[in-house]
């Protein structure tokens, strides 16, 4: 019954998000833009259903009050206008020795501080856009690189298994395709690698800039979140991994209280203004306390992985011309086989930054076998280019020209 009704609820997810990978899509990005897109999209995603489904926790809110007004009327009232705690009865000792009722919760004075909590009625939009934000990198990535890699290495999956002459339909969804096809399209790659040559630039940098969004947006929403959550949010972790004394209050009480006060007045039968005050009980905050824990942590572990992708990028700016070594480590690392085709990645010493980046890429989504190919092709391109740049003249006009300079240079005999 209980899992039936998780399905339910998450079942509005499966026609929105892919949880299954496929075996034919052109990675375009890394692993860390992945984690931002596809993991942390999803966790918002998922809490944000979460905390609007009742069938987990029931009512969001519950109030206790006198006769003197329903409990619809209060729990309506308090829910979206506000509850608070006081802030001198958050006391865990008075708790245990039955003082008061419960932590934040008891009798107050005019000049008694207090704390008001009303993000509640937020959580559910909040955590929404967030995993919308997200998302925005990748979105813009995605329009910005335009298929241009797609439109490259699609149908080149099974590229190395290309031993016969004929097309071979292993399935609906895989082919091996003929020795000619693969060669066709090593050539397709191959020219329009060469033909935009040194024009991949924007391309490169756009996938950095959206790197640095990624960046950008992960430190952003940890300090929105701790505004959200009114300053209390940067120090939660620390807080809850530190152990407690049983005499001190648990962080997450004060934080997402379960039982707060909450004023109704209204009119009385005379005219005079009435008050009520209600006990209401938070249910919602016991979903909202675990997932803003779990929010804190993964938050600041995406921070630490995606600003070392930021030094990763950087390295790659600075070596991938300057390191054979690095090149072989790199290249290896995307297109692992065994088949060796490093040892012309010389190559890479005449690309610019953003040529390096979309072939690298063109390796992480080629097989092997067909990567060294096209690399040994790459090699031979280059160096015929390097001869046609240096070598313009034919071997007999470069004689001639030889010839009349040393004549004009012989001393004239009168």
């Amino acid at each position: 019954m209980v899992a039936n009704t998780v399905f339910a609820a998450f079942a509005v997810l499966k026609d929105h998000v892919k949880f299954k990978v496929n075996q034919n899509a052109v990675a375009i990005d890394n692993i860390v833009f992945r984690l931002h897109y596809r993991i942390t999209f999803v966790l918002l995603l998922v809490a944000s259903i979460l905390v609007t489904s009742r069938q987990f926790i029931g009512e969001h809110i519950k109030c206790i009050a006198d006769n003197g007004v329903s409990s619809n009327v209060i729990e309506t009232f308090c829910f979206f206008t506000s509850t608070y705690t006081v802030v001198k009865h958050f006391n865990a000792t008075a708790v245990q020795q039955g003082d008061i009722p419960h932590l934040g919760v008891g009798p107050q004075s005019r000049d008694d501080p207090i704390i008001h909590h009303a993000y509640y009625q937020w959580v559910p939009f909040v955590l929404f856009f967030q995993a919308i934000f997200f998302y925005v990198p990748h979105y813009m990535w995605r329009k910005m690189e335009g298929n241009r890699l797609s439109a490259l290495v699609s149908g080149l999956h099974m590229a190395s298994l290309s031993l016969s002459e004929t097309e071979i339909k292993v399935n609906d969804n895989f082919k091996v395709p003929s020795r000619n096809e693969r060669d066709e399209k090593i050539q397709q790659i191959r020219i329009g690698f060469i033909n935009r040559l040194h024009l991949n630039r924007p391309w490169a940098y756009y996938l950095t800039l959206c790197e640095i969004l990624n960046f950008a947006n992960v430190i952003g929403q940890i300090y929105f979140t701790d505004f959200f959550l009114q300053g209390a949010f940067l120090g939660l972790g620390q807080a809850i991994s530190e152990s407690l004394p049983k005499d001190k209050v648990d962080p997450l009480d004060i934080v997402f209280p379960k039982v707060t006060k909450c004023i109704f007045r209204k009119y009385g039968p005379s005219g005079s203004i009435q008050k009520h005050d209600a006990l209401c009980v938070m249910a919602l905050n016991i979903v909202n306390e675990k997932i803003y824990t779990v929010l804190w942590f993964w938050f600041l572990v995406l921070a630490v992985i995606t600003g070392l992708g930021l030094v990763w990028r950087m390295l790659t700016m600075i070596l991938h011309a300057r390191s054979t070594a690095f090149n072989r480590l790199v290249f290896a690392m995307a297109c692992p086989g065994k088949y060796n085709p490093w040892n012309v990645l010389k190559v890479t010493n005449e690309y610019y930054f953003g040529d390096w980046l979309f072939l690298y890429y063109i390796a992480k989504n080629l097989d092997n076998y067909v990567f060294k190919e096209l690399l040994q092709r790459l090699a031979e391109d280059l160096e015929n280019k390097r001869h046609a740049r240096y070598n313009i003249l034919p071997t007999d006009v470069l004689e001639d020209e030889l010839l009349k300079k040393q004549w004009e240079e012989k001393p004239s005999i009168n």
